[in-house]
């Protein structure tokens, strides 16, 4: 078991953005170096619809995934995958098999709403 992390102060955990947001599409991204999925999400009327690549097939078929709330940041700066850019983290953990399961809210909450 890997050991936690070095504390931080209150004022660095508030510093990263996590929202809620809704997959509105999930595509195969066939492009990417590892398998992963193109998503749009949609984050609510203050940031609006964003795009994430997430490396989630092992556990998510693209069907699954759309309509489905997930946490995500939203204030790390884009990242050029392939031709795609990448503008929300999605988050999630590693399952013992190595699968990522992702973060959700256990009943369904605004999109765009910030983890307290």
């Amino acid at each position: 078991m890997a050991d936690a992390a070095p504390p931080l102060s209150w004022a660095e955990f508030e510093r990263v953005d996590l929202r809620v947001g809704t997959i509105l599409e999930a595509r195969e991204f066939p492009q990417a170096r590892k398998p992963a999925y193109q998503l749009l999400i949609d984050l609510g009327p203050e940031i609006g619809q964003k795009r994430s690549s997430a490396q989630i097939t092992l556990r998510y078929q693209p069907h699954e995934l759309v309509g489905r709330q997930v946490v995500c940041v939203v204030n790390f700066p884009p990242r050029q995958i392939g031709p795609f850019m990448s503008e929300v983290l999605v988050t999630g953990f590693s399952a013992a098999d190595g699968a990522i399961v992702l973060i959700s809210p256990d009943a369904p909450v605004p999109n765009g709403q910030r983890l307290h």
